[in-house]
């Protein structure tokens, strides 16, 4: 009797310590909640780029730390021409539009003043003088302004480098790091243990890699749709629309919407066109593009993108929703590794679609079988 005491004992002592400790590590994740965002977009670069140095590797004899530094070597000299060339450019765009933008405002005030009928006139009215009130010439900052925006482009240089190093030594420690954590695990689970790891690291490359696509296939389109039909600023257009394209869900249609705006300054009718384009192009993206890149880079159903995508952005806001799918993804490979697929789930029947007779009087033969061979 005192030894099944003991043993009850021994067992409510283990429970509580380990709930001590999933509590302790729960809470040391909020608290370390940036750091360990900070490691997984870290994990997504390193993921994205690791086929590239491998491509390299088998090409250049030079190493693997040789040809990390050739894949960081191309990163940075993209990243100069991009903060040289175009980025400049595009500013230069900004600031001609913002010039022009009270001649603009005003010539649209006038345009909706004679608008009928008067409720819509008003409405219109009082969108653009928020437009105007927004983009309203600022005062100069004062010393508390200057510090803030000081500290956040610090901060932003910090996490800047910090992530190039974590991606650095990710791809140089990621084998001896899968060997050590794997050394964890029983022997018989190290192997599937091991391909789950690396089918999440493959897929969260091609997440990455899916959605520069997804953004340099739009914001081209943009640029040169407003080129095209004489919008001002098509290169700042395409830049905002290529980096809104991050945004999950309604990142789209806040692409979109300086382009219309900016085509307003030159006429509602082009403001109209503008619309038009962009809209076509979203449905484009929604109904062939999105499909087809998310089909072969993520792998997963549109449900299970959609369903993440809302908890994401429940749970974390906009972070938290484009951060989500590839999340989902790496908990779907977790989840099909301790499925058994030797004695898979018989399909319904009434999921079939259009079963005539005789398909599903083979299914149902086919039950008793398929339960005697897995005995």
């Amino acid at each position: 009797m005192r030894s099944d005491i003991s043993d009850w004992m021994i067992r409510g002592m283990g429970l509580a310590l380990g709930a001590l400790l999933i509590y302790g590590l729960v809470q040391l994740g909020i608290g370390a909640r940036n750091v360990l965002l900070l490691l997984f977009v870290s994990i997504l670069l390193a993921s994205a780029l690791e086929p590239m140095v491998g491509w390299l590797r088998q090409r250049l004899p030079i190493g693997r730390v040789g040809t990390i530094l050739v894949v960081y070597l191309t990163f940075f000299v993209v990243m100069l021409g991009l903060a040289f060339i175009v980025l400049p450019a595009a500013v230069n765009q900004g600031q001609r539009i913002l010039a022009s933008l009270p001649d603009t405002i005003d010539q649209i005030r006038e345009w909706a003043s004679h608008l009928r009928p008067v409720a819509l006139s008003r409405s219109i009215t009082a969108l653009v003088d928020s437009v105007g009130e927004t983009f309203a010439p600022a005062p100069p900052p004062g010393t508390a302004e200057v510090v803030k925006v000081g500290t956040a482009v610090a901060e932003g240089a910090v996490f800047l480098f910090t992530m190039l190093a974590l991606v650095f030594f990710w791809l140089i420690e990621h084998a001896r790091l899968q060997r050590y954590t794997l050394a964890f695990l029983p022997a018989t689970r190290r192997a599937g243990a091991r391909r789950a790891w690396n089918e999440i690291e493959t897929r969260l490359g091609l997440w990455v890699r899916g959605q520069l696509i997804l953004m340099g296939s739009i914001g081209a389109a943009i640029a040169t749709a407003c080129a095209l039909l004489g919008v001002p600023g098509a290169l700042l257009l395409g830049l905002i629309a290529a980096l809104a394209e991050a945004i999950p869900i309604i990142g789209p249609i806040l692409g979109a919407i300086p382009a219309i705006l900016v085509a307003a300054t030159v006429s509602p009718e082009l403001a109209l066109v503008v619309a038009g384009v962009c809209l076509v192009f979203q449905l484009i993206e929604s109904n062939v593009l999105v499909p087809m890149v998310m089909r072969n880079t993520i792998g997963i159903s549109p449900l299970l993108v959609l369903f993440s995508l809302l908890v994401g952005g429940a749970v974390g806001g906009l972070l938290g929703a484009f951060l989500a799918v590839p999340i989902a993804a790496s908990v779907e490979i977790v989840l099909s590794r301790l499925q058994a697929r030797e004695t898979p789930v018989a399909q319904d029947p009434a999921a079939i679609e259009s079963p005539d007779e005789e398909t599903t009087e083979g299914y149902k033969t086919s039950l008793p079988d398929a339960a005697a061979s897995s005995k």
